[in-house]
């Protein structure tokens, strides 16, 4: 299945970006364009998905964005790599937790390529490194599924401001703490979003029918 390949090299403003998802969403589902995987940088901002709560907002000087996407609270910034997609399941498999999984496949595997090995958690969603009193997430999901087209998608901190984080609980988590690749292994992932989008593309064909 032919897939549109995105990317943007100036950060891009979380709101245009969302716009662009809604209405890549209804041009899928009025059969005019096809999928869709965009990678990019957002500006500094913190967005709140449909299940956060007001107790998780630990600075309440902060600017937030409520967004439709599942998840709770989080923060987005340069030096942190977003992969969004709007991927029709209508033609794959009408599984959300198989996506998902998909999902944590392709950021396990993308890091892999970096030797960081990281794992995803059935209690706490997104991606981590470390066990136990010294896990911390590498990288958030946050999705939504409209009429089974799943859009949004997961963002990987590599060297972004990790002290944005104190202002909120991140994605409610509050016994785990937050890392990025730069701080777990000093090395050049400049070609991370080409890996990401190589395994993306390669393990949504092995979704396919």
């Amino acid at each position: 299945m032919n897939i549109e390949i995105k990317k943007s090299i100036k950060p891009i403003k979380y709101t245009n970006a969302v716009e662009f998802l809604e209405t890549r969403l209804k041009d899928i589902n009025n059969n005019r364009k096809g999928d869709l995987i965009w990678v990019l940088q957002h500006e500094e901002v913190y967005t709140a998905g449909t299940s956060y709560s007001e107790d998780e907002i630990l600075n309440k000087d902060i600017s937030l964005i409520k967004t439709n996407r599942g998840g709770k609270i989080t923060y987005h910034g340069p030096g942190q790599l977003i992969c969004y997609f709007v991927i029709d399941l209508k033609k794959r498999q009408k599984d959300i937790r198989k996506f998902i999984t998909l999902i944590e496949k392709t950021i396990i595997e993308s890091l892999a390529e970096f030797e960081i090995k990281s794992y995803g958690d059935p209690k706490n969603i997104g991606i981590w490194v470390g066990k136990n009193s010294n896990a911390k997430k590498i990288a958030a999901i946050g999705i939504r599924v409209s009429k089974w087209i799943a859009y949004h998608g997961f963002a990987i901190n590599i060297d972004n401001d990790l002290s944005r984080y104190k202002n909120i609980i991140p994605c409610g988590v509050s016994d785990k703490g937050v890392t990025n690749l730069k701080e777990l292994k000093n090395q050049n992932y400049d070609n991370l979003s080409d890996i990401v989008i190589g395994n993306l593309s390669k393990n949504l064909e092995i979704y396919a029918f």
